[in-house]
C-alpha cells in the first residue's frame, strides 16, 4: 500500500513538473515573486516568534503588505496567462 502511494505521489509530481514545464517564462517570473513575498511573509512571522511582537503594528503591517503584494501578484499571473479567455 506504501509503495503504491509513492509511485502514485511520484507520477503526480512529475505531470506537474512536466505540465508547468511548458508555463511560460513571464509567468514564472511572477510564480518566484509570489514565493518570494510569501518567503518574506514567513520569516517576519517566525522572527516574531523567537523575539518577540513589542512593535505589533509593525509586523502586523509587514506581514499584511507581503501577503497582500502576493495577493496582487496572483491577480496579474491570472490576468496575464494567455490561457484565461475571461480577460
Amino acid at each position: 500500500m506504501a509503495r503504491s502511494t509513492s509511485k502514485d505521489a511520484q507520477d503526480l509530481f512529475r505531470a506537474l513538473w512536466s505540465a508547468y514545464s511548458a508555463t511560460p517564462t513571464n509567468l514564472k517570473i511572477i510564480d518566484l515573486y509570489v514565493i518570494y513575498a510569501v518567503f518574506t511573509a514567513l520569516i517576519q512571522v517566525v522572527y516574531m516568534a523567537l523575539v518577540g511582537s513589542f512593535p505589533f503594528n509593525s509586523f502586523l503591517s509587514g506581514v499584511l503588505s507581503c501577503i497582500g503584494t502576493a495577493v496582487l501578484a496572483v491577480c496579474l499571473r491570472i490576468q496575464v496567462n494567455k490561457e484565461n479567455k475571461e480577460f
